[in-house]
């Protein structure tokens, strides 16, 4: 009996997705997105947490506007409690970056290379770096949806 218990609580946890959680990626742009972070992350151009990416997102909002377009967000889209990430979209708008959920934050969380879940990531990746298409690739989609 337990481990049908488990089964069930599994499919819950992959079924909960935050009402808040729009635009959701599709698959494929998730595989995509997911690829981008992990890349990021060995180049350390990548921001995780709720704490440390609203740090750096007001900290350059005020100086640079120019590597906006070089920026994207990945939220979690399974994030509870959601007030957690509430406030997020609208800070990113503001800066102008783009954002896009993804389903889940343990997939988030091994792409960034922690061994936690984690519920953000930014990427800001600069000019001289040889990500730049799989960024642009996932940009454009991303205005798309």
């Amino acid at each position: 009996m337990s481990s049908s218990s488990e089964s069930e609580s599994e499919t819950k946890k992959e079924l909960y997705i935050s009402p808040i959680a729009t635009p959701m990626a599709d698959t494929k742009l998730q595989i995509k997105l997911l690829k981008l972070v992990k890349k990021a992350a060995k180049e350390k151009k990548v921001k995780r947490g709720v704490k440390e990416v609203v740090k750096y997102v007001r900290k350059t909002k005020d100086g640079s506007m120019k590597s906006s377009k070089n920026r994207i967000c990945v939220i979690a889209g399974d994030v509870s409690p959601v007030d957690v990430i509430s406030h997020i979209p609208v800070l990113l708008e503001e800066s102008d970056i783009k954002y896009i959920y993804v389903s889940s934050k343990e997939s988030l969380g091994t792409a960034s290379s922690t061994k936690r879940p984690t519920s953000i990531a930014l990427i800001d990746l600069g000019e001289e770096s040889e990500n730049k298409k799989l960024l642009k690739e996932c940009l454009e989609k991303v205005v798309d949806i």
